[in-house]
């Protein structure tokens, strides 16, 4: 009677194994479905705030000209001056719409792509960056995936903190352990919003207007988890509050701003890798057998 009921019980515990894992696959694809409405979203807001109305003054700047033609020569090379100005902010406007759409060159490892993002996003922003990472040579191994959602969760981190903590420094930094790459992402603002801060799941619509659903699936994705934790400006220092998700590590030494903490495992992503390398084996192989 014994061996009945453990494989019942076996069979049981599978069960709800797999239960469990289509609620989080169901969970996973609700969440990329509004992370593709965010992306759509943003490409709009972009397009109509700063394409649409740089186009907008181009517009009338040239239209300028046409009658400043005839208050002489000065006047008219002053007004096609500042069409030229309103056309290259145009052109500006849509190089960073398209490089922020763009996926993220990777093919170098993943440390080298995010010192110029950080960089770079520094000196487009005028928030002062730093970077810093571990030595550990399984950052040179990355997957291209793995690489890529490292840096997905980073640009939307580090974007949250240039539209909404005020901040002027954010530190990023790789750490890393014997199961776990850690990805923390530091400012000095003035924390999440109250809107935020009382967001119950990372669902809610509070959470994605700051895309944290997105950053939850690409750490999920790799069998980690996000982690967040935050204090306002205006809040005493005894009085930690957490986000969405609980906080790593002492809370009490959280200083005002926002740490978020992305976990990946480095389980799924060797995964993933030997999934990888698979697939170009195969590819390979079907080439080979082609000639």
């Amino acid at each position: 009677m014994v061996v009945p009921l453990a494989v019942g019980e076996a069979g049981t515990s599978a069960g709800a194994a797999a239960a469990d894992a289509e609620r989080r696959l169901r969970a996973l694809a609700a969440e990329l479905a509004q992370t593709r409405e965010s992306i759509k979203q943003h490409v709009a807001r972009e397009i109509h705030d700063s394409l649409g109305a740089e186009l907008t003054a181009a517009r009338f700047a040239l239209a300028n000209v046409e009658h400043a033609l005839g208050a002489g020569r000065d006047v008219a090379a002053a007004a096609l001056e500042l069409a030229q100005q309103s056309l290259d902010a145009a052109c500006e406007a849509c190089r960073r719409l398209v490089q922020d759409l763009h996926a993220p060159n990777v093919e170098g490892g993943v440390v080298a792509a995010l010192a110029q993002w950080t960089r770079e996003f520094s000196e487009r922003t005028g928030l002062s960056t730093s970077f810093v990472c571990a030595a550990d040579v399984r950052l040179t191994q990355l997957p291209p995936d793995a690489a890529l959602a490292v840096m997905r969760v980073t640009q939307e981190a580090l974007t949250n903190v240039a539209k909404h903590a005020r901040a002027s420094h954010a530190d990023v930094r790789i750490v890393t352990d014997a199961k776990r790459l850690t990805l923390i992402i530091e400012d000095d603002g003035r924390g999440m919003p109250p809107r935020a801060r009382r967001a119950g799941a990372p669902s809610s619509a509070s959470a994605r207007g700051f895309g944290l659903p997105g950053m939850r699936a690409r750490c999920e994705s790799f069998g980690g988890a996000l982690r967040i934790a935050s204090r306002l400006r205006a809040e005493s220092p005894g009085s930690p509050w957490h986000g969405a998700w609980p906080a790593a590590g002492n809370a009490a030494a959280v200083q005002p701003g926002t740490t978020v903490r992305a976990h990946f495992l480095w389980a799924a992503m060797a995964h993933e890798r030997n999934e990888d390398t698979r697939r170009r084996a195969g590819r390979g192989s079907r080439a080979g057998h082609g000639r």
